[in-house]
């Protein structure tokens, strides 16, 4: 068993920050690629950041530039930093993690989705 927790989210103004963090916990041998995917009301599921083991990062347009993604190897830990806020980031945030089992089979694991709401 694999699990994703995030938290960090809530109600922010414009132009405010939030920062979301994202553990991965459980039966885990190693983690790839980590990264955050974002819902917005009515709309489809879409990539905001990731990062390899490595560090090597990759942002959509929408985000780059105010939000940076990083991680925590030791503590299985990915992190996202948003800065200069807007209501259009308002969205269900999910974290994810490319991970390998004991067994060595690899999957992609989620988290439960966090709200981030951007408003006045």
């Amino acid at each position: 068993q694999v699990q994703l927790v995030e938290s960090g989210g809530g109600l922010v103004q414009p132009g405010g920050s939030l920062r979301l963090s994202c553990a991965a916990s459980g039966s885990i041998f190693s983690i790839y690629n980590m990264g955050w995917y974002r819902q917005p009301p009515g709309k489809q599921r879409e990539l905001a950041a990731r990062i390899t083991s490595s560090g090597r990062t990759d942002y959509s347009d929408s985000v780059k530039g105010r939000f940076t993604i990083s991680r925590d190897n030791a503590k299985n830990t990915v992190y996202l930093q948003m800065n200069s806020l807007k209501p259009e980031d308002t969205a269900v945030y999910y974290c994810y993690g490319n991970i390998a089992t004991p067994s060595r089979v690899v999957h992609d694991y989620w988290g439960q989705g966090i709200q981030v709401t951007v408003s006045s």
